[in-house]
């Protein structure tokens, strides 16, 4: 079994390597003595977020604290094509879900998308409350999955944020993919680029309307299906994430 993962402040793993010792602190530190009960000599990863990983052992266990003995240092590089997944926000929590799955197949951001068939609606104290939420999902799938890199949550964008980043991202020798089960072409045969960053955009429950459609298209997106079924707005992003990341050869 693979050992469990703790998240460290960023920047905080910097100076550390084989034979160093890192004291764990707060919330991570009380999640691993009280509530999984971690005990000396148990293996644990130590990760920033941003690419480091500590392989670790437990050396001690005081209340608040857990002291690690280093084993092992790895730094992560980030991937040269980055897999980003545009989220519509949903009810009943399914953009959460989606982006908690999109975490555990290796999503690199994720963008909230303010789409106007949404019935969420993100809005002043709404809007910080729902992005922390985001965040906070984000961070815990990236434990479960035993990542050292926590995906990037942007601000939430409206159409014409969203129609500027496809135009930029498309500029500059990236992709955006708009899935749709309209498209005649499908996901699995399209071209990819090599690096840059492609955008998955997936729509709210009622789907993307025409105006939607058509900006995003005239900017560079790439309509494409993902197989003959339709997908709830919570599983169509991870199960697109995860055909690029077979696609591209991260799962290689």
């Amino acid at each position: 079994m693979t050992a469990p993962v703790f998240l460290a402040d960023p920047g905080t793993l910097g100076a550390l390597d084989v034979g160093g010792r890192y004291v764990l602190r707060g919330e991570e530190a009380r999640h691993a003595g009280v509530v999984q009960r971690r005990r000396t000599g148990e293996r644990v990863d130590v990760v920033d977020g941003s690419g480091v990983r500590l392989e670790c052992v437990i050396a001690a266990v005081e209340p608040g604290s857990l002291e690690l003995d280093v084993l092992s240092r790895r730094d992560e590089p980030e991937e040269s094509l980055r897999l980003v997944l545009v989220q519509a926000l949903a009810k009943g929590d399914r953009d959460e879900l989606a982006i908690e799955a999109a975490t555990e197949v290796g999503v690199d951001a994720v963008v909230p998308w303010q789409a106007r068939r949404s019935i969420v609606v993100w809005r002043g104290d709404r809007a910080a409350r729902s992005r922390a939420r985001w965040l906070a999902t984000v961070r815990t799938a990236t434990k479960q999955a035993r990542r050292a890199r926590v995906p990037v949550v942007d601000e939430a964008v409206g159409l014409d944020g969203l129609v500027r980043r496809i135009r930029s991202t498309v500029e500059a020798g990236g992709a955006a993919l708009l899935l749709h089960e309209e498209a005649e072409a499908s996901l699995a045969s399209v071209a990819l680029p090599s690096d840059g960053e492609i955008l998955v955009v997936v729509g709210p429950e009622g789907g993307i309307d025409e105006t939607e459609v058509a900006a995003m298209t005239e900017a560079g997106a790439r309509p494409v299906r993902l197989g003959p079924h339709v997908l709830r707005t919570s599983t169509a992003g991870p199960v697109a994430l995860a055909l690029l990341a077979s696609r591209t050869g991260r799962w290689s």
